[in-house]
Order: structure tokens, then C-alpha cells, then sequence
């Protein structure tokens, strides 16, 4: 079974794959079977016993489908991939302090950082490996790096406090 999180034009779905045309869309269950028609991204899909025509396209930010004369944008990532954007700090404001916490369990490969740095938004704070892979957790906002709680070669729990990063001096209010 495999969970994805769909982003329908800011809209957030939890949509789990199960198996023999089922899935569960924010717990609820469906029948769900489609068809490629002539290789040209449209799709019949049946939902529930209901027949739709969808057109799908995709470029670097999402992907787009047109369905019954209405467009949606829509952006889909799994379960892991979210977590890691959540340590990363996608989406999140870029004031304040931001503490950067293990997405899940791992080792900490590299710390390209150390207290007291300068760093610029989306500077790589750890590089975490999980599952045997090598995973780029970077800072949401530019800073001064305040505490670094781990050491190359740890093994870190997930939610472990790995990285505080604090704004810029000159961004503080006075």
C-alpha cells in the first residue's frame, strides 16, 4: 500500500493506492480503473461506476488535468518525499527561528555547516541516509546557524533536533 499527498489547487488529499482497482481518498474508498486512449495522455477513468474523460499534462511544477471542461492543478509526492519537504522547511515562512528535526531515522553522512555560520536559504544544513539513501536537508531561510546537536556518523531518531538556524542579525526587530 502506498500513500501519496495530492495538492489539488491548494486543496491537500491523502490518497492511499490498495490493490484490485482500489483506493482510499482521505479515508474513504473507491473503485478506480482507467485507460490510456491512444497514448496521448487523455484517460478514461471509472470512479465508482462513473465514467469521466481526463486530460493530463505535467511540467516542473505540477501537473495539470482538465476534466469535464475544468482545469485543476495538482501536485503529488509520497509520504516520504513530504516528510522531507517538511524538514526542509518547504512552505514555511522565513522569519523566526527555524529548527530542523530528523524526517525519519538515520545517519548523519555530513554536516556542511557549524554554529555560528552564515548561511543563505536552501544552504544544506545535514545530508541524512535512510533507507540507503543520501538526503539534502536544507535551511528555508537565510541565517546564522545557533546550535548543531549532532556529529557526523550519529544515528538520529526521527524528530531529533538536528539544526537550529536563526535569522540574520540585521533582520531582527530593534
Amino acid at each position: 500500500m502506498t500513500k501519496y499527498i495530492t495538492t489539488i489547487d491548494g486543496e491537500n488529499y491523502e490518497v492511499e493506492l490498495l490493490e484490485d482497482n482500489k483506493i482510499t481518498v482521505n479515508g474513504e474508498p473507491l473503485n478506480v480503473d482507467f485507460e490510456e486512449v491512444s497514448g496521448q495522455r487523455i484517460y478514461t477513468i471509472l470512479v465508482n461506476g462513473k465514467s469521466f474523460e481526463v486530460h493530463v499534462s505535467e511540467d516542473d511544477l505540477d501537473w495539470k488535468i482538465l476534466i469535464r471542461g475544468t482545469l485543476y492543478h495538482a501536485e503529488v509526492v509520497d509520504e516520504r518525499e513530504k516528510r522531507l519537504r517538511d524538514a526542509a522547511g518547504e512552505g514555511q515562512t522565513s522569519s523566526g527561528e527555524y529548527v530542523l528535526k530528523s524526517p525519519m531515522p538515520g545517519l548523519v553522512v555530513k554536516i556542511p555547516v557549524n554554529e555560528g555560520d552564515e548561511i543563505e536559504k536552501g544552504a544544506v544544513l545535514i545530508i541524512l541516509e535512510s533507507m540507503k539513501m543520501q538526503n539534502e536537508l536544507k535551511s528555508p531561510q537565510a541565517g546564522v546557524v545557533t546550535f548543531v546537536g549532532v556529529q557526523e556518523g550519529d544515528s538520529v531518531e526521527q524528530r531529533e533536533t538536528l539544526v537550529i538556524v536563526n535569522p540574520p542579525p540585521e533582520s531582527e526587530e530593534k
